[in-house]
């Protein structure tokens, strides 16, 4: 069984900084993709961040310059870098990674259970 595990979020005051983490554990074979969705209150999901295992980054436009994401493909772990934070990054972040469970050719997509982050004005 797959599971991702998020650490890091918090309260934090606007212009402060926290660093989100996420580690991959189970049975798989490799880990594809990892990065960050966020879910504001009372929208939907949408994509953050997204790093692939050779380094190939996509960030969101309202986060580009501010956010850094990074991982440790030993450790299957992704990590996210906010600084600059603003209210409007108040939300629910989510872990999410395409993992390869016995071959390149049998993938699923995960989900963490989401780490509240919120930034005070």
């Amino acid at each position: 069984q797959v599971r991702l595990v998020e650490s890091g979020g918090g309260f934090v005051q606007a212009g402060g900084s926290l660093r989100l983490s996420c580690v991959a554990s189970g049975n798989f074979f490799r880990v594809n993709v990892m990065g960050w969705y966020r879910q504001r209150p009372g929208e939907q999901r949408e994509l953050v961040a997204l790093l692939t295992s050779s380094g190939s980054t996509t960030y969101a436009g309202a986060v580009k310059g501010r956010f850094t994401i990074f991982r440790d493909n030993a450790k299957n772990m992704v990590s996210l870098q906010m600084t600059s934070l603003e209210p409007e990054d108040t939300a629910v972040y989510y872990c999410y990674a395409i993992i390869a469970l016995r071959s390149m050719s049998s993938v699923s997509n995960y989900w963490g259970p989401g780490t509240q982050v919120t930034v005070s004005s």
